[in-house]
């Protein structure tokens, strides 16, 4: 095979040549020019949810995990209770983190197939004062589900309770603007929907709660209270540095600017997605969510109802012909995901469909239709 295959999971992602050769230079941790680097990113990222005026932002080592499980220790007082808006895997994470960070966490369930409701929040933060902070994932990438993020934060400020956002898979691609929409903590990462490379993530902190988080942290080097406090003093990362993720971050945000921002890549992936969905639709495959749910980042595919369907050998065959799908992440139903996102368009997504039917053929099944009742 002549090119990179065509990574069609929610990150890391297919990444573009430039963003790639970013990363052929070394850079010194403490050097200026690094530095001058780091500043540029940090400035940039508040320019993509306009807020400058109301936020920080703190860049970390590490997977988009390692921040959210920072952002939870620094931003949740020690004696604090989070209420987790859990609607898949990766709501269910974060209450596990949350309760390994040793703060206090509740879980309201939702089905897996439908958004969060921002009325049923209302009704439990009434009903129980001890809540101080809510987690919402904002696109929730076990299922692809998008969660109401305005509405949700609309309530949070309401009764008075900090916020804290998951925007893992959404940041660059659907709207957040923290003019209008009130949140403590939003945390995103450098290998998603800003086609960086995997390695570094970023959480943007409230500032008029930024004094208040001192001391929070129970962990030195996911202290983002700390991180901040240097940075401000030193235009230093605390501990090494990802420099070449930074430097490869820093043109990955040059060439979203060059596309549009965050419209011009929701639109893209908004495209992928309807290409995506029709061809599979076309050769028998039924997504798992609604429309009307369906955020433009990660499809939820239900399998094929065919005995002699085998997720190892399905991918291994999309594999073989230049594509990475990525394993379903639910317990009650067999699927599996491709995402939409990534240095790719309508051209590739057609490719994509192509290199599904040619595997079910190898397969010997006739198409990709479910059970019934799925």
């Amino acid at each position: 095979m002549d090119r990179d295959r065509i990574l069609l999971t929610p990150g890391p992602l297919t990444t573009t040549l430039r963003t790639k050769l970013a990363m052929l230079k070394d850079w010194g941790s403490w050097d200026a020019d690094f530095n001058a680097l780091t500043a540029s990113v940090r400035h940039r990222l508040l320019d993509i949810v306009h807020g400058h005026e109301t936020h920080v932002v703190v860049p970390l080592q590490g997977s988009g995990t390692f921040s959210v499980e920072a952002a939870v220790a620094t931003v949740v007082p020690r004696d604090g209770h989070v209420l987790v808006l859990d609607n898949g895997a990766y709501c269910k994470r974060a209450a596990r983190l949350t309760e390994m960070m040793g703060r206090r966490a509740s879980v309201m369930a939702f089905g897996e197939e439908e958004p969060v409701s921002a009325a049923a929040l209302d009704a439990r933060l009434k009903a129980v004062g001890s809540i101080t902070h809510v987690i919402l994932i904002h696109c929730e990438t076990g299922t692809g589900v998008e969660n109401p993020l305005a509405e949700v934060a609309t309530v949070c400020e309401k009764h008075g309770k900090g916020l804290i956002v998951d925007a893992m898979s959404s940041f660059g691609a659907l709207p957040i603007d923290a003019r209008s929409t009130r949140f403590d903590a939003l945390i995103a990462a450098s290998g998603k929907c800003l086609e960086g490379v995997p390695g570094m993530g970023f959480v943007f902190i409230r500032r008029a709660i930024l004094d208040g988080c001192a001391g929070n942290s129970q962990s030195l080097a996911m202290d983002l209270h700390d991180q901040h406090v240097y940075m401000g003093k030193t235009g230093q990362w605390r501990f090494t540095p990802p420099t070449h993720v930074v430097a490869a971050l820093s043109e990955a945000i040059t060439q979203f600017v060059e596309e549009g921002g965050q419209p011009a890549r929701l639109a893209r992936y908004a495209d992928n997605c309807r290409v995506l969905i029709d061809g599979m639709a076309a050769i028998g495959f039924k997504p798992f969510l609604r429309p009307e749910v369906q955020a433009p980042v990660i499809v939820t595919f239900h399998a094929p109802a065919h005995p002699a369907y085998d997720f190892k050998t399905f991918y291994e065959g999309a594999k073989a012909r230049g594509f990475m799908l990525y394993p379903g992440k639910l317990t009650q139903v067999e699927t599996f995901r491709v995402g939409c996102i990534g240095s790719l368009g309508r051209h590739e997504m057609r490719q994509a469909v192509e290199a599904v039917a040619d595997t079910l053929r190898e397969m010997g099944i006739p198409g990709g239709e479910p059970h019934v009742g799925a």
